[in-house]
């Protein structure tokens, strides 16, 4: 792995303010993965609007949804490039201000979509439009996130600075959660299949013109020597890295099945499988997600003092082992799906709290940003993105046991290349 370019460079210089550079990052990021779980967790209402019913099969309407959650996802890699592009080219503050108002047109679209009785077939094209910007803007927000992050922080603070990637993003998710929890049990079915499912999605199109305006302030991270050298090839980071894109690739594989199950699909999987009430379940998810919030900055901190390679082998092989005893023990009860949450977000956090220095640490500055948005976002598409259609179909097709291997299988294999993992912790970071 080439984790540091040697030789004479400029750096760029030190964040004069890193509470407002991670402020500008953490608030935007949190905006956009607000707007983009909101649809998770609204998933059944959506399906029930949008798709028209079968009367085979009461799961059509839900599998469409999810369908559609994936689809959004293989617009990520795209997003990942291009964006990504944008930061290597124009820089990391320019990436960012384009990604937020990209998400926030997409979820006022999202908000609008009409229904399958008023609008037809129209009704899930408009959905399916609205995802497809969605997971434009979301491939671009980490590659342009992470990178600003990690070139953000100061010697020995990588881990800790990367640390908020997740934080942003889980509090981004825990205001959906929470929102979804209080309409859910304030309004009535007839209301929020009417319009409170909308709610969320408008809600998130205006705070996204907040993220916009924090990020105005923020200081560019790119050295006055990258600013000036030549521009990077759309496909250089492919072409003249392609050892380090597939590192990243199975890196994230296993991590980003066990944060997208644990973290957004385990509330609908309790649902499905044990008959949990739908208000026990998301508020179960949003109690295990606060928890998981507060664990990040002890998992960046320690990573810092011990190195990058510990927790992630912490993650990867815990679950290998626990994901098929932790998903079996599942019952009709709000304690024990609240226990096997906050177990899962434990050892979750040994991927999820270091995931963008490791990566950061990988690809040289001049191609970072895109060098690590597309393989990412690629392998988030193919195993995260899915998760829920998976584990879905599982149970669709009277398997539903099957699922927690599936989730264990790729933790393995990514516990094999997380050994082999150079430490690159106390290594100086190129700019």
């Amino acid at each position: 792995m080439v984790a540091i370019m040697t030789g004479m460079h400029t750096e760029a210089p030190p964040a004069r303010r890193p509470v407002r550079q991670l402020l500008a990052a953490s608030v935007g990021n949190a905006v956009e993965w607000y707007d983009w779980y909101a649809y998770t967790f609204l998933a059944t209402y959506i399906a029930d609007q949008v798709f028209p019913e079968s009367a085979d099969n009461s799961l059509v309407p839900l599998l469409s949804t999810f369908a559609v959650f994936a689809v959004g996802f293989f617009m990520r890699p795209v997003g990942g490039l291009l964006m990504g592009a944008i930061a290597d080219r124009r820089g990391r503050r320019a990436a960012l201000t384009v990604t937020i108002l990209l998400m926030g047109g997409s979820s006022l679209l999202v908000g609008l979509t009409p229904t399958y009785a008023a609008a037809g077939v129209l009704a899930p094209v408009v959905l399916v439009a609205a995802r497809l910007l969605q997971g434009l803007s979301v491939g671009g927000e980490f590659a342009a996130s992470t990178t600003f992050l990690v070139e953000s922080a100061g010697p020995g603070r990588r881990g800790l600075f990367s640390s908020f990637q997740y934080v942003s993003t889980t509090a981004g998710q825990l205001v959906a959660s929470g929102v979804a929890t209080v309409l859910v049990n304030t309004l009535s079915e007839e209301r929020m299949n009417g319009w409170g499912w909308r709610v969320p999605f408008v809600l998130g199109a205006v705070l996204s013109l907040v993220g916009f305006w924090i990020r105005q302030g923020a200081q560019e991270t790119r050295s006055e020597e990258q600013r000036q050298a030549p521009r990077p090839g759309l496909f250089e980071a492919l072409r003249r890295h392609p050892r380090e894109s597939l590192l990243i690739c199975g890196i994230t594989a296993g991590g980003t099945i066990a944060y997208y199950t644990w973290t957004s699909y385990l509330p609908t999987y309790a649902e499905l499988n044990t008959g949990l009430a739908k208000s026990d379940a998301l508020l179960a998810g949003t109690l295990s997600l606060a928890f998981f919030a507060l664990l990040q900055p002890v998992g960046g901190m320690l990573s810092d003092r011990f190195g990058r390679r510990p927790p992630l082998l912490f993650f990867g092989v815990g679950f290998a082992l626990l994901s098929v005893p932790l998903l079996h023990s599942l019952r009709d009860s709000f304690a024990v799906l609240l226990l096997v949450q906050c177990a899962g977000m434990i050892l979750l956090t040994g991927f999820t709290s270091i995931s963008a220095a490791v990566n950061a640490e990988i690809f040289p500055p001049r191609v970072r940003a895109a060098g690590i948005g597309f393989p990412y976002s690629l392998t988030v598409a193919l195993f995260g993105g899915t998760a829920p259609y998976v584990g879905t179909l599982f149970k669709d097709l009277g398997h539903s046991g099957l699922f927690p291997w599936y989730v264990a299988v790729l933790c393995l294999l990514s516990s094999l290349v997380y050994l082999r993992l150079p430490e690159t912790a106390h290594k100086e970071l190129e700019r």
